[in-house]
């Protein structure tokens, strides 16, 4: 390091986890809330956000530089072991850097993933989307209909489904914590039945739209928040639809798809410098409200992609 930098951090550290040399020193920015955290007891929490490399030693990385990638739940890091972290440069200033917290880092690419790799919708297929405010179902809900598709998503308020429907372009969007017959109401809106299903809940969604899927209809699969707190985990009864139906179910993480990100930014920023995408922030200032935010999620308290900031953003050239 250049100099002896000396400087206060603050950190957020968890005490006991859920079950389920060259270097450089970073100052982090905004961090992305994830339903699930990298941690060891005792340690600042991991999780993916923006950060600002104020000194370094390493060729690849200048003091000044703009990152985003994993970072720890605090105000400085230093980085030692470089080739095992995974930070990418930011050289698209000209949007707002908490967009490569989501829009533009893990929630997009899964998004673009799950859409254009796994659903390949053809125009006019029905397209359903689980969890659809959130920071990944409010893209492909998006996605899709770029992609000339019908949409319809759900969500846990009245606020939420408004969301959909008047700010985020879906269709049609409906609370399922008001229906009492999970399978009627996709009969409702899918009369037809379902082209491609995002899959991000689990549980008795999942087997509602087993019900409702058309022959060779698709299901991308990246999440099941509804049973990551469970003991055991809800049996499903309506699985032979699989086969019946010759369903093609394709189960994937974001990592399965960083070589598409190149691909990724070319068709999505010239969406978002012309307005065309909407991404919806839940933005809380300072990292001592990190944990609330955290554990909010689990009750779906917020709204869109859950960012902390921990550093006002700054205005770019």
């Amino acid at each position: 390091m250049a100099g002896d930098q000396v400087v206060r951090n603050t950190q957020s550290t968890i005490s006991t986890c859920p079950d389920p040399m060259m270097h450089f020193l970073l100052k982090n920015s905004q961090q992305k809330i994830a339903k699930y955290v990298y941690c060891t007891p005792g340690s600042p929490i991991w999780g993916y956000g923006v950060a600002k490399v104020v000194d370094s030693s390493h060729p690849e990385y200048k003091k000044g530089d703009l990152v985003w990638g994993l970072t720890r739940w605090e105000e400085y890091s230093l980085i030692t072991n470089v080739p095992e972290t995974s930070f990418i440069k930011i050289h698209h200033t000209d949007v707002p850097l908490s967009h490569y917290t989501g829009l533009l880092g893990m929630a997009g690419k899964t998004a673009y993933a799950a859409v254009f790799e796994v659903g390949r919708p053809k125009k006019g297929d029905k397209v359903f989307v689980s969890a659809a405010s959130g920071a990944v179902g409010q893209l492909v809900g998006q996605f899709a209909k770029l992609a000339g598709c019908y949409v319809v998503g759900t969500a846990g308020s009245k606020q939420k489904v408004d969301l959909l429907k008047n700010k985020l372009g879906f269709d049609e969007a409906f609370n399922y914590k008001e229906e009492n017959d999970l399978e009627a109401a996709l009969k409702r809106y899918f009369p037809e039945g379902i082209d491609i299903y995002f899959e991000h809940v689990g549980g008795k969604l999942l087997d509602a739209v087993l019900v409702n899927m058309k022959e060779h209809g698709r299901i991308a699969a990246c999440g099941m928040i509804s049973q990551y707190d469970l003991a055991e985990p809800e049996p499903l009864k309506n699985l032979f639809q699989i086969m019946l139906k010759r369903l093609h179910i394709q189960g994937f993480t974001h990592r399965d798809y960083d070589h598409i990100v190149p691909n990724y930014y070319e068709f999505v920023l010239p969406y978002i410098r012309q307005g065309k995408i909407v991404y919806v922030e839940d933005i809380v200032e300072g990292l001592e409200n990190g944990p609330a935010a955290l554990v909010g999620l689990f009750t779906g308290r917020n709204f869109g992609k859950q960012v902390v900031a921990l550093a006002p953003p700054q205005k770019q050239p």
